[in-house]
């Protein structure tokens, strides 16, 4: 009786379970997807979550796109999206349960629960920021710009890569939202310019004159408001610094100094427009090639032997994978420049033969360090009679210097 009885508990336990199960589905399945909304996966990171909602809020801020409800809409499910998805204990509510678990939990859900979704667009671009219908101009000063290097190979700007940078910067403080009070009740009037920022000063220059200036309050710094009790979070400074991560697109055939701007990434204030995160490709070294322009320059040393008759060899191509031809008949004279062209970096907006610059082998010849008598000897039955090998002379000097300067042209392709 015993046994029957446990076996019908656990039927029940199963049966229960998995109900529930399929009702968290359904809920699931009728809910709104917030991920699908931000365009990320389910095991999106925290960095990438806030990555994509500041990309997508901006396109859809509704001062960017006026009359457009569409925009606007999306505008405030992009803010419902991110504050679900960036807050761990909803994040896993929501992965349980659904939207629908959030309305249960007390949580964010069906739009009372949210804040505003301005509120949260100011965490990331300073405080009610607004746009004009250009996108541009900004009723607040704007702020000063950040600059940073970023070290990138010959291999990147060849062929192109994205580049994840984790910066620290100066952000607007969520707790108080850059008042740098307490509460909102701990900011009161200034006694002192009776709100205005400004004060009145008189000096009396002489019998019956007077003199009248106005000044900045030095009580209030000109805000017109006190803090009576400072936030707990940024002790009244209105910021703090927080970590961020920025994306860096390198596009193939960028150059060595060239910059790329973050629009409104810069440190945050309430009192300015953020400036932007300027970045500035810095190339390093590398082992074979020198950049120049669109051009790759090599130097290859053959020795005396190939120089006279001849040689085949390779060398590898920048993009790592791939090797390149170098071939010679005959004489080749130290110095001599051997131009194979379409094989350097690639040139942005072009196409065919102008879609990339050349790669440029300059060879150096390596003469034995000492010669025997006997090979003197056979070297001077084999040079001796040749009166067109012989250096000598101003005419072969000019075409020995010719043919050092002039370059062969190999269009292979890769």
């Amino acid at each position: 009786m015993a046994l029957l009885l446990r076996k019908a508990i656990f039927l029940i336990l199963a049966v229960a379970l998995c109900v529930a199960v399929l009702f968290a589905e359904a809920v699931r399945a009728d809910g709104k997807d917030y991920y699908k909304i931000l365009g990320v996966s389910r095991e999106a990171s925290t960095q990438e979550i806030k990555r994509q909602y500041k990309t997508l809020s901006r396109k859809h801020h509704p001062d960017k796109n006026p009359g457009d409800e569409k925009a606007h809409e999306r505008f405030i499910e992009l803010a419902e999206a991110y504050e679900v998805l960036s807050d761990d204990e909803k994040r896993e509510i929501y992965n349980r349960y659904g939207e629908e678990g959030l309305k249960n939990q007390g949580g964010a859900g069906g739009g009372a629960g949210f804040h505003d979704p301005f509120d949260i667009f100011a965490q990331f671009f300073g405080g009610h920021v607004r746009f004009d219908r250009r996108g541009g101009a900004r009723a607040k000063p704007r702020g000063p710009d950040v600059h940073i290097n970023v070290p990138v190979t010959l291999l990147e700007l060849y062929g192109g890569t994205e580049i994840e940078v984790d910066i620290s910067k100066q952000m607007i403080c969520p707790h108080c939202d850059g008042s740098g009070a307490a509460s909102p009740d701990d900011i009161e009037t200034c006694s002192t310019c009776s709100g205005s920022g400004v004060r009145i000063v008189k000096q009396i220059l002489g019998p019956g004159i007077v003199q009248q200036m106005q000044t900045t309050c030095d009580a209030c710094g000109g805000k017109g408001k006190k803090v009576a009790r400072p936030c707990p979070r940024c002790k009244g400074s209105r910021v703090h610094a927080d970590a961020d991560t920025l994306s860096i697109r390198v596009e193939p055939g960028m150059r060595d100094g060239e910059e790329i701007a973050f629009e409104g990434e810069g440190d945050q204030h309430p009192d300015h427009e953020p400036g932007s995160v300027v970045v500035r490709l810095v190339q390093q070294r590398h082992a074979i090639y020198e950049r120049h322009g669109d051009n790759l320059h090599a130097e290859v040393t053959v020795t005396l032997l190939d120089a006279l008759v001849g040689f085949n060899r390779t060398i590898r191509h920048v993009d790592g994978k791939s090797d390149i031809d170098l071939r010679r008949q005959g004489v080749t004279p130290p110095g001599f420049v051997q131009t194979l062209a379409g094989k350097g970096m690639p040139r942005r907006g072009q196409t065919g033969r102008e879609r990339a610059g050349d790669v440029r082998v300059t060879y150096w010849i390596q003469f034995p360090r000492s010669v025997s008598e006997s090979e003197k000897e056979a070297l001077a039955s084999l040079f001796g009679g040749w009166d067109d090998a012989k250096w000598g002379g101003s005419s072969a000097k000019a075409a020995a210097l010719a043919t050092t300067k002039s370059s062969s042209s190999v269009h292979d392709e890769l």
